[in-house]
């Protein structure tokens, strides 16, 4: 089971040089989520800071930019890190959509597959000067035009996160891989997941790759390290549309979408959270008890992308929670 890393700075250089360690330490692949970065900018910044780790987008809004721009952007990266790239791809919810980036959301399923098929397209076409044509909820046609470099690699892969059934499925149909939500516990992905990822496949004959997230939160004191993730699970929390991931506290996922309703921040839904719950959706502990924990998805996950928990956090203690984690890397690696 191959253990990659989302790292954390808060300048591109701290992000960039987390990142260098990490491949120091054994990552396998280096994914970078879009939030507060674009994720194309921030895996464009590691990819010249790094020589050998994978390169992943984990994940870039699917709906925020064309297939096009999405497909040039990752022929970019895949050229600036010499083959080492991964595009991954993910909706994202429908306020994240339509309020922050005026993007069309309906029907999510139909665009991304879609996104995925221009893309590839895209990927495998521009060079040779051929017709790109595809025609659906999203549609491309470009005649008379061949960019005039050449691909580091003839196609690139392109990993779907999936939360809800629909769009899992359609990652196990489609995809090269499949990304988790940042909460994913290991009964989660045995019970919920597999089963429609392999409905998927089945349609196809594919075999994703499938890469579980987990913020993981180290600390010699485990009431700490718990304390450090309980905002992570409480920015998710937030989100009406995780009702089913929360489905065991229901209490409390209906507190954190109250109180986020009412104004408060994402990151500041922490107090709601406890720690029992805090235990159940992340890797948090002393570095024996994490290691004990990540050992559950053995057998059911190809990688698991540990991330330092980052939200509702000063800087200082994200970059201890960091140091931490990348010592367990390397210890684990």
């Amino acid at each position: 089971m191959r253990l990659d890393f989302q790292p954390w700075g808060e300048t591109l250089a701290e992000l960039s040089d987390a990142a260098r360690r990490a491949e120091a330490a054994g990552a396998g692949v280096v994914w970078v989520p879009e939030l507060h970065r674009s994720a194309i900018v921030a895996a464009a910044a590691i990819a010249v800071a790094t020589t050998s780790v994978g390169i992943g987008t984990g994940i870039a809004l699917a709906f925020a930019r064309s297939p096009m721009v999405t497909a040039l952007s990752a022929l970019d990266l895949d050229e600036l890190s010499g083959g080492r790239f991964r595009l991954g791809l993910g909706a994202g919810v429908r306020r994240l959509n339509e309020s922050w980036h005026d993007a069309v959301f309906e029907p999510p399923l139909t665009r991304m597959r879609d996104t995925v098929e221009i893309v590839r397209r895209v990927v495998a076409l521009a060079h040779t000067g051929d017709p790109i044509v595809h025609s659906g909820s999203r549609s491309i046609s470009v005649r008379g035009w061949r960019r005039p470099y050449s691909p580091a690699r003839p196609a690139i892969p392109v990993y779907l996160a999936g939360v809800g059934p629909a769009m899992t499925a359609l990652a196990g149909e489609v995809g090269d891989g499949w990304l988790s939500h940042e909460l994913c516990p290991p009964d989660v992905l045995r019970t919920r997941i597999l089963p429609r990822l392999s409905a998927g496949a089945a349609r196809s004959g594919n075999r994703p790759e499938v890469v579980v997230s987990a913020c993981c939160s180290v600390d010699p004191d485990p009431g700490r390290a718990l304390d450090r993730a309980r905002s992570t699970v409480g920015f998710y929390a937030g989100v009406q549309s995780y009702a089913e991931l929360f489905a065991a506290y229901p209490d409390e996922h209906a507190a954190a979408v109250t109180a986020l309703r009412s104004g408060t921040p994402a990151e500041a839904l922490g107090h709601l959270v406890s720690r029992e719950m805090a235990a159940a959706f992340t890797l948090s502990g002393t570095p024996d008890e994490v290691a004990a924990r990540l050992s559950a998805y053995e057998g059911i996950a190809d990688a698991v992308k540990l991330s330092p928990p980052t939200y509702g956090l000063p800087p200082e203690e994200i970059r201890a929670a960091q140091d931490r984690l990348i010592e367990l890397l390397g210890g684990l690696s």
